[in-house]
């Protein structure tokens, strides 16, 4: 990367690399008033206005490239617009735009405002929106014409909550404000009543916990530049090439993958407004628009191995990442064997930016997640809280006495109690159990609240999930215990079958023959269930307590 490629984020980086160009240590500086919206984007806008930020490919196949230039003068215009209509500084504002390229217009022009965003999804019913406006107290809401969520809003703001704010994209409905209107009625010499930045609220989260409400993730304006870390080294974009992420914008996902440290390298992003993952489409994508750098989860490459790969010609694919659950052997050694390239683990949190992963320079080991980060000081803990040894199963932490890193979380808002629950004593405890080995990779085991005690052991139900993932017959599968009538609790896994697999009884014991010979006695599945589904929470996490 040439220098004029990188000065934006060495202005508000130290970054030390070895000979081989692996990362060893970041600080992050000049971060007092940074503003990703004015200090990346309107700064990328004047450098270099006519370079590619995004193409952006519509559910009816039709191409729009945005350069930063636009997104600079667009999101100029809405903030513009959104501030006419009161929004302001610190207001709460819900995106719920699925994939439409309006999203990244709108997140730019509030953050230009001040103005904190709420990415959501549009799965979003009723109860969920009454729940979320009333808890973060929402000023507005921007959401997409598509299905039925004007009409979910609509409900959800009978009675107390009538003085939402609320704006369609890409349709009308009585009662309800235009976007579109911003473009024609708004120029781009926008000046913001006070500008935001630093340690100013930014971007909420409503994260989506297997049990009770979700609670409400902070960060802060300097969020952003944590990411760093997860485009250049995790992601390893191209300046001249094109990233795609295929993350829905209302999930977290999408701002470590299709904004933030992507533009903080000046690489270009890939956005399909699809409805639906469909792996021959995916593969159709990559090879037209000649993907250089792809991250997707798991579940999606399980699907995408199954296609013929010998029909599509993905040669311009240079660099593949994975996140978010198991990643079976069998998908890591296909997935090499038909492109050539390894898949590149991490791991992190809605209150975290990347805090470990395969990062350049580190050879990825099929399931575990990488090293952890230079930008975080990660340890592995006992119950109190002390550091343990390689091969031992703890909490992995972050490590807060030494400064705050930049891209963990503020708080949870207005929940003192809660913060204080996760963040005390210099640790911040993530409720994530893993074991670190003696080079440093971390291999996950579970959440904390979900680990099943049973014969006097302790076992995370990733580590049996990921096993019986390597069959290739096994879609989904989620483990649990149930009461035995006489060893306590034993170990249940119930299994969604791939289509066309016939559940039989046969199948479960060839099921359990393979997880006896791939683990310890007291960890294989006594009990085998075939499901046609399992219980989730809206984000997609399986709710192991629901099994």
């Amino acid at each position: 990367m040439t220098k004029e490629n990188k000065w934006i984020y060495e202005e508000f980086a130290d970054i030390q690399e070895d000979e081989n160009g692996s990362l060893k240590d970041i600080k992050f500086k000049n971060t007092e008033n940074f503003n990703f919206a004015y200090d990346v984007v309107d700064r990328l806008a004047a450098k270099n206005p006519d370079k590619t930020a995004m193409i952006h490919i519509a559910k009816n196949k039709r191409k729009r490239e945005f350069t930063f230039g636009d997104m600079s003068t667009y999101s100029s215009k809405i903030a513009a617009y959104f501030q006419s209509l009161g929004i302001k500084k610190g207001d709460k504002v819900m995106l719920v735009l699925k994939r439409h390229y309006h999203f990244w217009f709108a997140i730019l022009a509030l953050h230009k405002v001040g103005a904190v965003v709420i990415p959501a999804t549009n799965l979003l019913k009723q109860k969920d929106y009454e729940y979320r406006f009333k808890a973060a107290d929402i000023k507005a809401i921007v959401c997409t014409a598509d299905d039925d969520v004007a009409y979910q809003v609509d409900q959800a703001t009978q009675g107390t909550n009538n003085d939402v704010i609320k704006i369609i994209v890409r349709g009308k409905r009585n009662g309800w404000q235009s976007l579109s209107r911003a473009v024609y009625d708004f120029d781009e010499s926008f000046v913001p009543e006070e500008r935001a930045g630093g340690s100013d609220p930014s971007i909420m989260f409503f994260t989506s916990g297997t049990t009770g409400y979700p609670k409400i993730v902070t960060h802060d304006f300097r969020y952003p530049l944590g990411h760093i870390v997860t485009a250049k080294y995790w992601h390893r974009v191209d300046p001249d090439g094109i990233h795609f992420t295929i993350s829905d914008t209302g999930w977290g996902k999408a701002l470590w993958g299709k904004i933030y440290g992507q533009w903080l390298c000046e690489a270009a992003v890939f956005t399909y407004d699809m409805d639906g993952f469909e792996a021959g489409e995916m593969l159709e994508m990559i090879q037209e628009h000649r993907i250089t750098t792809f991250c997707a989860p798991p579940t999606a490459y399980r699907m995408l191995i199954r296609k013929d790969f010998s029909r599509y010609d993905l040669s311009s694919l240079k660099h593949a990442t994975t996140a978010g659950e198991a990643l079976n052997p069998e998908v890591f050694n296909l997935f090499k064997e038909k492109t050539g390239l390894l898949l590149h683990e991490a791991f992190g949190q809605t209150e975290t930016t990347l805090t470990i992963g395969t990062l350049k320079g580190d050879l990825p080991k099929p399931g575990s997640m990488g090293k952890a980060s230079p930008a975080y000081d990660i340890d592995v803990v006992d119950s109190k809280g002390r550091s343990v040894e390689p091969g031992k199963t703890g909490e992995i932490v972050v490590r807060t006495d030494r400064g705050k890193p930049v891209g963990l979380f503020a708080g949870y808002y207005d929940n003192e109690e809660l913060t204080l629950n996760a963040w005390h004593d210099g640790i911040y405890h993530t409720g994530d159990l893993a074991v670190r080995d003696e080079e440093g990779y971390f291999w996950y085991v579970g959440r904390d609240d979900d680990v099943i005690k049973s014969a006097g052991y302790r076992i995370g139900p990733f580590e049996i999930e990921s096993v019986l993932m390597e069959l290739p017959y096994v879609l989904e599968c989620g483990v649990t215990a149930v009461d035995g009538r006489l060893r306590g609790k034993v170990i249940k896994a119930c299994i969604v079958l791939v289509e066309g697999t016939e559940a039989t009884d046969e199948l479960k014991k060839e099921i359990q023959k393979y997880a006896r010979q791939k683990m310890p006695s007291y960890k294989y599945p006594k009990i085998i269930e075939f499901r046609d589904e399992l219980p989730k929470t809206i984000s997609g996490k399986i709710q192991h307590n629901k099994l």
